[in-house]
C-alpha cells in the first residue's frame, strides 16, 4: 500500500474505468485509497478478446487506467497487448513509474547492476535448455522470474549450466510484508532452497560470466573454427 504514487491515485480517481488482472486484489487496493470507480477484468487469459472492445471505446472518448496484481503491466504481465493495439489506433498511452520486482531485487543483489538483462519467466519445458546454452556466455547481471514450486530443479539447471560457483541472488516477496533477500553462489542457494522450502514472487538473479573466462571462452571458439577452416 505504501509504494502507491500520489500521481498514481489521481490517475485511477479520474479514470473512467479501471482494468484490473484480478478485480478482487485490486478492489482491496482502491478501498483502501477510497477509490470508486468501475472495474474491469483484463488479464492474459481474455486480452486478446478484450483489447479491440477497449481501444474502440477509448477512441470514443473515454480513459481507462490499467494495474496488475503483483508487477508491472506489461512487464511479465498482461498489458503489451493493449498498448500496442492502442499506439496502433492513436491512442495516447502514459505510463507512470512504480513498484517493479526486478528493479529493487539488481540493486539489492549486490551484483553489478550497469549492465543487465531481463529474461522474465523461462519456458517451462520445450525451448527451456536452448534459452539457457545461449546465456552461457552473457556477461552482464541476467535476471529471471520464477515460480517457487520450480526454483529449486532452475537453481540445479543454473549450476549445471552456468557453474555451482557463479554468485547469485534470490530475492522473494519484493516491497511485501515478508521481503527477504539471499546471496551465495548458485551451489550454496540450492542447498539452502532444498532444505528451505521457497514461497512467494520470486526474483532469480545470476552473475554474468566473469571477463576472464568470457575471454577464454572466446579464444576457445575461435580455435575450433580455426581447426575447422584448417
Amino acid at each position: 500500500m505504501e509504494d502507491m504514487t500520489l500521481r498514481a491515485l489521481r490517475v485511477l480517481k479520474e479514470a473512467d474505468l479501471i482494468l484490473a488482472e484480478d478485480t478482487r486484489t485490486s478492489g482491496i487496493l482502491l478501498k483502501h485509497f477510497d477509490i470508486q470507480r468501475p472495474l474491469l477484468s483484463h488479464h492474459k487469459f481474455n486480452e486478446h478478446q478484450t483489447a479491440q472492445p477497449l481501444v474502440q471505446r477509448m477512441l470514443a472518448g473515454e480513459t481507462f487506467a490499467l494495474v496488475s496484481d503483483a508487477g508491472t503491466p506489461g512487464i511479465s504481465d498482461p498489458g503489451f497487448l493493449l498498448v500496442r493495439e492502442c499506439v496502433k489506433a492513436g491512442v495516447p498511452v502514459e505510463t507512470l513509474p512504480g513498484a517493479t520486482a526486478f528493479v529493487p531485487a539488481l540493486i539489492s543483489s549486490a551484483l553489478p547492476a550497469d549492465r543487465f538483462c531481463f529474461e522474465g519467466f523461462l519456458p517451462p519445458k520445450k525451448g527451456r535448455q536452448t534459452r539457457l546454452d545461449a546465456l552461457q556466455a552473457e556477461a552482464r547481471t541476467m535476471i529471471f522470474y520464477e515460480s517457487p514450486h520450480r526454483l529449486c530443479k532452475t537453481l540445479e539447471q543454473f549450476c549445471e549450466t552456468f557453474g555451482g560457483e557463479r554468485h547469485a541472488c534470490v530475492a522473494r516477496e519484493i516491497s511485501k510484508v515478508h521481503e527477504q533477500c539471499h546471496r551465495g553462489t548458485l551451489d550454496e542457494l540450492r542447498q539452502y532452497f532444498a532444505q528451505n522450502e521457497p514461497r512467494g514472487e520470486i526474483v532469480l538473479l545470476v552473475a554474468g560470466m566473469p571477463s576472464d573466462k568470457h575471454t577464454e571462452k572466446n579464444q576457445s571458439k575461435n580455435k575450433y573454427k580455426q581447426h575447422e577452416t584448417d
